[in-house]
């Protein structure tokens, strides 16, 4: 069994959580609580990759994954 390494963004807004892989175009997912929206993004993200593997695509591996906030005035 093949593992694999990818970046996962999750937010927080009024409604739950979001997550979504940056490497994995169009793999997000959604949770009402942190550890929903972890367990929901691991299931998509295999999913995602099992999907790619039987298409015969590569698996994109995480380039250099900075995250920060900046503040802008308006």
């Amino acid at each position: 069994m093949a593992k694999y390494r990818v970046s996962v963004v999750i937010e927080k807004d009024e409604n739950g959580y979001f997550a979504f892989c940056p490497e994995l175009k169009g793999c997000y997912t959604q949770g009402s609580s942190y550890e929903e929206v972890i367990e929901n993004i691991k299931d998509a993200v295999k999913q995602h990759i099992i999907d790619r593997l039987e298409e015969k695509e590569d698996i994109p591996s995480p380039e250099v994954i900075n995250l920060t906030s900046i503040e802008i005035s308006v």
